[in-house]
């Protein structure tokens, strides 16, 4: 555990040492800032419309404003993830010191998880920090903090599973621009198939749909804890985490 908490400390500093995590930032803010004042000015506009119709129901602003921001998080993830990941091992392999990780007493698995944890850690405090335009919803309306608790609870479990493949895909080349460009495009290709799999019926669309990690996060931005959903972004992890041991297994053997 000791070696692991090392690695993570290691590779955060990494991230802080250059300007990539501050842009990270500020990015992510930004982004985030933005989907959510455009969805409060439209709920604000339909809200005073409905007002004038003389509507009994007023509109939710769980409903029409946290869910679909956290809903817009699966295409946020799609960029933020690559960006995070690539030079995770593909740096080490570039500068040659992935040959010292190798042979070294640490185990595989402790370097594994200490560099997911890393950018795990790194891209819940970025997601920490959006909750500071939530604060401006629970000063002027009332929201309920449960759902929104447990579709940023979804939210983080989808960037750890991706995170997990983005770090496998980090070690099969030295190129960090390669790995970033090859984990946005399996990213894509998992968005993308949540897509495919709702125009088609029987069985292949199911499983189609399944493997898509954006189908699992309706239950979470609903704030629903489905606990198949739940099972399924674990298991994305211990499959992308398995992969990157089994790929420096291979680079241990080799060295």
């Amino acid at each position: 555990m000791k070696n692991i908490w090392v690695i993570c400390q290691k590779e955060l500093r990494s991230y802080f040492v250059s300007p990539v995590a501050y842009i990270l930032f500020i990015m992510f803010a930004l982004i985030f800032g933005w989907f959510f004042w455009n969805m409060v000015g439209a709920f604000i506009f339909y809200s005073m419309e409905s007002q004038m119709r003389g509507e009994m129901f007023p509109m939710n602003v769980n409903d029409q404003i946290v869910r679909q921001l956290l809903g817009n998080m699966n295409v946020v993830n799609l960029f933020f993830v690559p960006l995070m990941t690539m030079r995770l091992f593909a740096e080490e392999k570039r500068n040659g010191t992935i040959e010292l990780l190798a042979t070294s007493p640490i185990r595989d698995g402790e370097i594994i998880l200490g560099k997911w944890l890393a950018s795990v850690l790194l891209y819940a405090a970025m997601l920490f920090l959006t909750g500071l335009n939530f604060a401006f919803l629970f000063k002027y309306g009332n929201p309920d903090w449960k759902p929104m608790a447990v579709g940023y609870l979804g939210v983080l479990l989808q960037a750890a599973a991706l995170l997990a493949l983005g770090t496998f895909i980090s070690t099969l080349t030295r190129n960090q621009i390669i790995a970033g460009t090859a984990t946005f495009g399996v990213c894509l290709l998992i968005f993308v198939l949540g897509w495919v799999g709702g125009y088609q019926s029987g069985t292949w669309a199911n499983v189609v749909t399944y493997i898509s990690t954006t189908t699992h996060m309706d239950s979470f931005v609903k704030g629903v804890i489905d606990t198949k959903d739940a099972i399924y972004y674990l298991s994305a992890i211990f499959l992308g985490l398995f992969l990157t041991a089994r790929s420096l297994e291979s680079l241990r053997w080799r060295a």
